[in-house]
């Protein structure tokens, strides 16, 4: 049984900064890809950044470029989110998303598993 599971969200002042966490269990082998998407209620999930595990390769959302930073963690299937420069723009409920397959691009229907999501409120 995989799970995914975030936690560091919260709440922060604009210009504040928070670092989002994401690992993954249950999963034997290595996601090729883990992302970061946001959901605002009443809105759609969107992508915020991406990361291909075997690569580092990285894209960001609009949004997100030179504000923030995804990364991985030392431990396989582990990622991190690094939030700079937060506005109020930035509320939402942060999900972490993980794909066996290496995946181009910000859309969620190409990810296999998803965490429950962590609050972030500016």
């Amino acid at each position: 049984h995989v799970q995914l599971v975030e936690s560091g969200g919260g709440s922060v002042q604009p210009g504040g900064s928070l670092t989002l966490s994401c690992t993954a269990s249950g999963y034997t082998s290595r996601f090729n890809s883990m992302a970061w998407f946001r959901q605002v209620p009443g809105n759609e999930r969107v992508g915020v950044a991406l990361i291909h595990t075997t690569t580092d390769t990285t894209y960001y959302a609009d949004s997100a470029k030179g504000r923030f930073v995804i990364s991985q963690g030392n431990a396989p299937n582990t990622v991190f989110l690094q939030m700079n420069s937060l506005n109020p723009e930035d509320t939402a409920t942060y999900y972490c998303a993980a794909a066996r397959t290496t995946v181009f691009g910000l859309s969620d229907k190409y990810y296999d598993y998803w965490g429950q999501g962590t609050q972030v409120t500016v």
